[in-house]
């Protein structure tokens, strides 16, 4: 359920389209209850999808034969390409002459189809840099094909790379993007929804602006559409859309919405597991058993990053690495080690420029009207971690030598 009316959804005191120069200033402001289990003490979410899991359900054909190999053609005949089915209906035909001794034969045959495959292996890692191995047999950690699962994610990275849209859009600049990134922060901090949610949402927007020519009135639409296609993707109770039309101030109709979400998904071509820096950047602090508070720091930065236009080109992987770099110069804890740019595939020389880059975000912000993300890593939730001072210059480059 949707929240109450007579509340408005956000602490920021105004909506979102008020702040984009051309807009319609509405300066109601949002009184909210606040949960004591956010650090921003924010409303928990409403409600939650149905379960939409579909159950795959294969068939058998109805068929049924007497001869033994028959029967097994038919129940691997799903799971067959279809050279390997012309091989087993071959052996099907021969088999129905009802002799006994050629069982063997065929069934031995049968045996030996799944070595046609061409198999993968992966190269052992090394003991020394082995950090999964304290959580083997463990089903939730998945520890057998954890280093397997981040190859796939970096992998993918290459075809979701972005370059700098916004000379495509005539009525939008980055300081409008920059106002929606901050805004959309602060519905992930309302709704509580986990940080995966927030970085997919960014990385849904931009790809959408970038391919697609809007006008700054639908902005607004775009970012809350986005969020409601990663909270689905991500969550497991998902705001419902009423949720994302309130937060919106009702600027917006339920139709427009759900027209919004075919569009970015036809955009995307439906292919929204798109890398994200958070996931990384856990896999690498868990590299050098970062202690939370340096983690938290280093997701900071990485959260900084996202209002960032210029980051938007950074691969997720590169973007995880280089914030980490920066949280452990900051706090003192040693620089790039072996076993770090054996699981990130990158070296100090390949983070200098953009550690260097982050340094000067988080030292000189370009815009101080965008609060959100620095007010909420200000809460002792998250160790004040955007109240440590940024490290100087000389250290820095100590760092990255």
């Amino acid at each position: 359920m949707p929240f109450p009316r007579g509340k408005k959804p956000l602490s920021n005191g105004h909506k979102l389209l008020s702040t984009i120069p051309g807009m319609e200033n509405q300066e109601e402001s949002l009184h909210v209850k606040r949960s004591p289990s956010s650090p921003q003490g924010a409303p928990k979410k409403r409600s939650a999808f149905i379960d939409i899991t579909n159950a795959n359900k294969v068939q058998s054909s109805n068929h049924a034969k007497k001869d033994k190999i028959t029967r097994k053609a038919q129940k691997t005949s799903t799971m067959k390409n279809e050279a390997n089915l012309k091989k087993l209906g071959s052996l099907t035909s021969e088999g129905q002459t009802g002799k006994k001794d050629q069982v063997k034969p065929h069934v031995e045959e049968r045996k030996e189809v799944p070595s046609e495959e061409p198999a993968h292996h992966q190269p052992p890692v090394p003991e020394e840099f082995d950090i999964d191995k304290e959580h083997s047999g463990d089903c939730f950690m998945t520890s057998e094909y954890a280093k397997e699962i981040f190859d796939y994610l970096k992998s993918r990275e290459e075809k979701f790379v972005l370059v700098d849209y916004m000379h495509k859009q005539p009525d939008l600049n980055k300081d409008m993007r920059g106002i929606l990134v901050d805004w959309m922060v602060e519905v992930q901090e309302n709704f509580e929804l986990n940080h995966e949610t927030l970085y997919l949402a960014v990385k849904l927007t931009d790809h959408y602006l970038s391919c697609t020519v809007v006008m700054r009135e639908s902005l607004q639409l775009i970012g809350s559409t986005s969020m409601l296609i990663a909270s689905k993707f991500e969550e497991r109770c998902p705001p419902c859309i009423d949720d994302f039309l309130y937060i919106c101030d009702d600027a917006y109709k339920r139709e427009e919405l759900i027209a919004m979400e075919v569009n970015i998904l036809q955009a995307l071509k439906f292919d929204i597991n798109i890398p994200v820096p958070y996931r990384f950047l856990r896999r690498y602090a868990k590299c050098v058993h970062a202690s939370m508070e340096t983690l938290t720091l280093a997701r900071y930065v990485c959260e900084l990053s996202l209002l960032e236009l210029e980051m938007v080109p950074e691969r997720a992987s590169l973007l995880a690495s280089a914030c980490l770099l920066l949280a452990l110069t900051m706090k003192d804890l040693g620089g790039w080690t072996p076993i770090l740019e054996f699981h990130s595939g990158y070296t100090v020389l390949d983070l200098g420029p953009l550690v260097r880059r982050l340094h000067s975000m988080l030292s000189c912000p370009t815009d101080d009207k965008l609060k959100a993300v620095r007010t909420k890593y200000s809460h002792c939730v998250f160790f004040e971690v955007a109240k440590i001072p940024a490290v100087d210059n000389q250290k820095l480059e100590e760092s990255l030598k």
